[in-house]
């Protein structure tokens, strides 16, 4: 009994702090809040879309890729962008961002 508990707690730990490597991969930033319709205190923050899950990004931000409220920025439109980081939890920590041209 004491080994199926232990073999249930290692894989519950393994789930839980299992972190996921994105290399060169394009998703869709925006703003949270306003495009992704995160509920949030924080108010206006930079978020990516990856395999349909929404990550706060850290590492850059989201006044970094230009004004976040013109008609083109994140607060106003989903962009693509390729990123590099890793998945920690609920945070992506981007250690390359990218912001793609506009099609």
């Amino acid at each position: 009994m004491k080994r199926i508990f232990l073999l249930f707690l290692m894989m519950i730990s393994v789930s839980i702090f299992a972190q996921k490597k994105i290399s060169n991969q394009t998703v869709e930033a925006s703003c949270g809040m306003c495009q992704f319709k995160q509920k949030t205190d924080k108010g206006c923050a930079l978020t990516v879309r990856i395999d349909k899950q929404i990550y706060d990004v850290v590492g850059t931000g989201l006044n970094d890729h230009g004004d976040a409220h013109a008609d083109e920025g994140f607060c106003n439109a989903i962009r693509k962008a390729k990123v590099s980081g890793e998945i920690k939890g609920k945070t992506f920590v981007a250690s390359s961002f990218t912001l793609l041209p506009k099609d």
